[in-house]
């Protein structure tokens, strides 16, 4: 009897089930995929005679319209199940991406990604809640670093791939490529066993959804994440063309670099957040990121882009999952998709106005005033958590 409660009770704080597993391997496809277009796609506006501005917006328009289906995700993720959104966002994914493969307007390309930031917006809300639900709450900040580290591995490859593929292959067999990985994505999806929608919940969710836009507990670790994310709008959108610029070689490199040590911060930031919350992570994770942001401002060398991006790595790798660990931590377990939904609004707010902002600093100023600016948000985020800290501690609040 006694060997049966330990066996049950192991089975219930067990990260690695069948489900987890194949979430985080369809994860790691659809990012893939995503990560192989994220530092071509300027370059391929540039060759079809786009300017920095228009970079910006194409990266803008992208995270905008991921940002405003996110409610929308919330929503149907709590009345229509998340396996109805994971594969409605995971098709027009695909769709999308390979639609890039025959574009050769940037008026057509900027309506495309508007679409694939749709898809975008449905697949990564309903894949984070997916996780969270097969998640053991007392292991969140663990598994949360776990499952990030699919996207981080997809991160390790897929930059470098696309780099390493311009050049070799066409911009069409490249964006085939990245649909395809989609598409492995859409077929591994259909293997996990989801959590059901209450009906009751069901009527609940829509009497609310009119006004219900976000949820109130994930707000503050979600600005928070806002002034992050800023700088990796300025990171993701210019840096292939900044490095270009000044003639500095090793780019995929970064990415590499970047990639690994995310890995390696996620390894110990999840146990680290479980164990001792967010105030033994963040501020040591914002120095390193706010280190790197000073770094690439300067980037005399290849040497100095590497180290810039083992810090950064660190510290985006310890900040992220713990930022997203303490918004759903705070929610109420009718509320995951609502507070998975409001943090990865935020991701891409700061995504596309750092896109938007910088494409008008580089036009103007020249790209290394992009770093400068970037770091300038960094020191924002810390201080706000600061006053965060000290407000709540007043109010007798913990957060």
């Amino acid at each position: 009897m006694e060997e049966s409660l330990v066996s049950k009770a192991s089975e219930n704080t067990k990260i690695w089930t069948k489900d987890f597993t194949i979430i985080c391997v369809a994860n790691f496809f659809i990012f893939l995929g995503f990560q192989m277009t994220l530092p071509t796609l300027p370059l391929f506006v540039k060759e079809l005679g786009g300017s920095d501005q228009m970079i910006g917006l194409i990266v803008g328009f992208f995270t905008f319209s991921a940002l405003l289906v996110r409610p929308n995700a919330g929503h149907l993720l709590e009345t229509k199940g998340r396996k109805f959104v994971y594969l409605i966002g995971l098709i027009i994914f695909v769709l999308s991406v390979g639609s890039f493969a025959f574009i050769t307007s940037i008026v057509f390309l900027l309506i495309m990604r508007v679409v694939q930031g749709v898809g975008w917006g449905y697949s990564t809300t309903a894949t984070g809640t997916i996780a969270t639900d097969l998640i053991p709450a007392r292991r969140r900040g663990e598994g949360i670093g776990y499952f990030g580290l699919s996207g981080n591995f997809a991160l390790a490859f897929g930059p470098s791939l696309g780099l390493a593929l311009y050049g070799k292959i066409s911009f069409t067999w490249l964006f085939i490529i990245a649909a395809t990985l989609g598409l492995i994505a859409f077929i591994l999806s259909h293997f996990i066993t989801y959590k059901e929608v209450e009906k009751s919940e069901i009527v609940k969710t829509t009497a609310k959804k009119k006004w219900d836009l976000f949820e109130k507990s994930a707000i503050q670790p979600s600005i928070l994440l806002f002034f992050i994310t800023i700088t990796f709008g300025g990171i993701a959108t210019f840096l292939p063309v900044y490095t270009e610029q000044e003639q500095i070689g090793g780019i995929e490199g970064y990415f590499l670099l970047y990639a690994l040590f995310l890995m390696i911060s996620r390894a110990f930031a999840g146990k680290l957040y479980d164990r001792h919350g967010h105030i033994a992570v963040f501020l040591p994770g914002t120095m390193f990121v706010f280190g790197a942001m000073l770094l690439l401002m300067w980037l005399p060398s290849a040497t100095v882009l590497f180290i810039a991006a083992s810090m950064y790595g660190l510290g985006f790798g310890a900040v992220q999952p713990a930022l997203q660990a303490w918004a759903v931590d705070k929610a109420s377990i009718k509320r995951k998709g609502m507070a998975n939904a409001t943090f990865f609004s935020f991701f891409d707010l700061g995504v596309g106005a750092g896109a938007l902002l910088f494409g008008l600093v580089a036009s103007m100023f020249g790209y290394k005033e992009i770093y400068l600016a970037s770091a300038v948000s960094v020191l924002i985020a810390m201080l706000l958590y600061i006053f965060l800290l000290i407000f709540n501690r007043k109010k007798g609040t913990i957060i």
